[in-house]
């Protein structure tokens, strides 16, 4: 057994206060309690040749919101180490050797949340955004340019906003009003909007329609981020669509978004939650004028609910060690077998279970 420690606790940053909404009085986010969620991650590999494996683990800390915690882990592999990408995402990678016998591995994390929210209409005093950060959120990856038709339609989406809360707010709006979730769409899709807004096919899942929002908002000049995690624990606000069913967190991922303001700092956003809530929501299918639609509207810019894990905020991440290229986002576990990278949105081949466990406080 080998473990990593890092201290879960230390003292919170001042409680936001939460948003007042009159159409979202039955989803309101709240900044309380913090929750303590234990997540544990089993991969077996079949016999073979030569395997590696890499499995996210809770890095992404926000005062406020997000503790990253200790983690251990267990296993026949030959090499066991925790790596971090270019851009922050840790993960555990695991070596074996070629064998007869299928190989195993087990990661246990453990991190705390609570429920955010911004009050957008009280403006505060917050420290600008260091210049590295800056350049890093408004800069264009591989799936999210910031030019040629992200920049016109981030144009036409911002026209006649004057502010960056207005401009944020109005490419929110954009996607809530232009884009479909695609249930269809394997996993929580790809995030390549270059192609989207070229095909014109606006539908997709979290990773498409969340980066789509940060694709617009860093043409617009404004740092934007997906955070790339996992529903861990039901909604409590009634919103099935909206958590996760069972203590089986496996094909649980979800990606968030947050924009920088101003006079705000990082804000929550999640439009991809808002067409998720309209297509699953019972009795499913729902029009944007329904009111659970309208809440979830009104609630996902500026707040959302802590029953959701981040990862990282990693894009274009090389697996260190790995034969193949990139992964777009690292969100699921990863595997190589003789140098062919197993399928990850396919858990019962790869093959791999999660499980989440809420611990008492």
């Amino acid at each position: 057994m080998h473990r990593r420690h890092l201290i879960l606790g230390g003292a919170a940053a001042a409680t936001l206060a939460a948003l007042p909404r009159h159409a979202a009085a039955a989803f309101a986010p709240t900044p309380g309690d913090w929750r303590r969620f234990e997540l544990v991650t089993e991969i077996t590999l079949p016999a073979g040749a030569e395997a590696q494996a890499w499995v996210p683990m809770p890095s992404f800390e926000a005062d406020g919101w997000m503790r990253a915690g200790k983690a251990q882990w267990s296993g026949d592999a030959e090499k066991v180490e925790v790596v971090t990408s270019g851009d922050g995402a840790e993960m555990l990678h695991a070596r074996w050797p070629a064998g007869e016998t299928p190989r195993r591995l087990q990661v246990t994390t453990l991190s705390a949340t609570r429920d955010r929210a911004v009050d957008l209409s009280a403006p505060g005093s917050v420290p600008p955004l260091p210049e590295g950060a800056r350049a890093r959120y408004t800069a264009a990856t591989d799936l999210i340019p910031t030019d040629g038709i992200v920049r016109e339609t981030s144009d036409r989406a911002t026209a006649g906003a004057k502010t960056d809360l207005a401009k944020a707010r109005a490419i929110y709006d954009w996607i809530v009003e232009n884009t479909a979730r695609n249930p269809e769409t394997r996993g929580c899709g790809l995030g390549d909007i270059g192609s989207m807004l070229h095909m014109g096919d606006l539908t997709g899942k979290c990773a498409d329609l969340n980066a789509l929002f940060v694709g617009l908002a860093r043409a617009a000049g404004l740092p934007a981020r997906d955070l790339y995690g996992l529903r861990v624990a039901p909604s409590a606000f009634g919103y099935k669509s909206l958590g996760a069913g069972s203590a089986d967190v496996t094909r649980a991922q979800h990606c968030r978004a947050e924009v920088w303001l101003q006079d705000f700092g990082w804000v929550p956003v999640d439009p991809a939650d808002v067409r998720k809530v309209m297509l699953e929501e019972p009795p499913k299918d729902l029009p944007l004028s329904h009111p659970k639609v309208a809440a979830a509207r009104e609630t996902l810019f500026g707040a959302w609910e802590g029953n959701w894990i981040a990862y990282n905020d990693a894009h274009d991440v090389a697996l260190p060690g790995a034969e193949l290229g990139e992964v777009p986002f690292l969100m699921y576990p990863q595997a190589e077998i003789g140098g062919e990278r197993r399928d990850p949105l396919s858990p019962d081949d790869f093959a791999y279970t999660i499980t989440a466990r809420d611990l008492p406080a």
